[in-house]
């Protein structure tokens, strides 16, 4: 029997989604709220907003939409999980409760130091002058963040005492994120290779993603304003299966065991991002959910049915069925907007998407995009994820690069050395 799907969200990661989806043969209709201009060829957009929780639930019961997938954040921390299932629909995805390990920074640090999980020192304000006072006391380097969801943006990574100021009058005085930015939390600054985990659970087991990593800065080198994500790899080859085995005894498991003792069973995808540091492994921050670019990565690789493996986990019955991933590597540079993440123009024609997707291993997934009189026009900063898979990283990067130069619209801006310092150690 067909069983029919609903996605929640309109970016690179919903698209990638609905794309994996799309490839099991158990799949009915295919619904994407609100979608994107690439989204429309593979199900049909909805046109709701990822936040109005409760109109989604109704279409949802409407429509006898058999599952739900949620791919942003925003939902998450509104409590879509809670609300659907209070009216009997099945969805994937954390409960308000549990996605507070992303929505609130001050409680996800919180969390790590009562749970014993490796993570930076920290500090946590709501008063403007005592983290101004904290970080003159501290000193740079240090890193300080929005506590709220910024759509990734709300974290600095400070070089300087001045650029922390700057920083603490942006979040807090200036308040450029609104409410995200009504608790700060100020936390040292580790050294290392930055690394994205993955793992999916059903609240009581769970299962492990290969190795990834995202590159977050706009400026190549790792200069520049942090962004949502412009760019990953996975696996990364100098990450070790024994460093893996470490990841998993010292963060993943840890984590869902003691928010199961919290009373918050998390069922959905964890991903905590780390720093490989000088003093060892340490968690950055959690998210619940896929991770934007992340999640392109990983549809390329992964083997298994995807629809499969998200009814296991929605169903409790995650131990009963295997995760495969198919060999070689995956990566997606994301195509952003001029400005991005500032300020940035709309509604400039895409054209070569067709040609880049002849590129061998290519698949490229729309995201800041909209679909209007036959045209596909940019509409957001991260505009496109031009994906590929190969035998190695080497040849993966080479051919998203080789389907990159056929793809153009006005301001088109991406980094040129993704993957490139993993190139270099492994």
């Amino acid at each position: 029997m067909a069983t029919d799907v609903l996605i929640v969200g309109s970016g690179g990661r919903e698209h990638a989604l609905a794309w994996k989806l799309r490839q099991s043969p158990r799949i009915g209709k295919l619904y994407i709220a609100p979608g994107n201009g690439g989204t429309r060829e593979l199900g049909e957009n909805v046109p709701i907003a990822a936040t109005m929780v409760e109109k989604l639930a109704d279409f949802a019961q409407l429509k006898s939409i058999d599952l739900t997938v949620v791919g942003p954040e925003d939902p998450l921390a509104l409590g879509i999980v809670d609300v659907f299932q209070k009216r009997g629909l099945r969805i994937f995805g954390p409960s308000q409760a549990a996605a507070q390990i992303e929505s609130s920074k001050a409680f996800s640090k919180q969390f790590m130091q009562e749970a014993g999980i490796p993570t930076a020192e920290f500090g946590v304000f709501t008063d403007y002058k005592k983290a101004l006072k904290y970080v003159r006391e501290k000193g740079a380097p240090i890193v300080v963040k929005a506590s709220g969801l910024a759509l990734g943006k709300g974290v600095y990574v400070c070089g300087t005492l001045p650029e922390a100021e700057a920083a603490l009058k942006d979040i807090m005085y200036d308040q450029i994120f609104k409410d995200a930015g009504a608790q700060v939390v100020i936390e040292e600054f580790l050294d290392g290779p930055e690394v994205s985990i993955h793992a999916i659970s059903d609240g009581k087991d769970y299962k492990m993603f290969p190795s990834s990593q995202d590159h977050k800065a706009i400026g190549e080198g790792d200069t520049g304003k942090n962004t949502g994500g412009i760019g990953t790899i996975a696996p990364l080859p100098w990450i070790t299966p024994a460093v893996m085995a470490e990841i998993e005894e010292k963060v993943v498991k840890p984590t869902f065991v003691a928010l199961a003792a919290y009373g918050v069973a998390f069922s959905g995808i964890l991903y905590p991002g780390l720093m490989i540091s000088s003093k060892g492994i340490k968690v950055l921050e959690f998210n619940s959910r896929f991770g934007g670019p992340e999640c392109e990565s990983y549809m390329r690789l992964m083997k298994s049915d995807l629809l499969d493996l998200l009814e296991a986990c929605v169903d409790g019955k995650l131990a009963k069925i295997s995760l495969e991933w198919n060999p070689g590597y995956a990566c997606n540079i994301v195509l952003c907007a001029q400005g991005y993440p500032d300020e940035y123009e709309k509604g400039f024609p895409i054209t070569g998407i067709e040609d880049a997707n002849q590129i061998p291993g290519v698949v490229v997934f729309q995201a800041g995009t909209t679909y209007v009189d036959g045209i596909v026009k940019t509409s957001g900063g991260r505009v496109l994820g031009v994906s590929a898979v190969g035998d190695t990283l080497k040849e993966a990067l080479k051919q998203a690069y080789k389907a990159i130069d056929l793809i153009h619209y006005e301001g088109k801006y991406f980094r040129r050395d993704i993957g490139t310092k993993s190139l270099s150690r492994s």
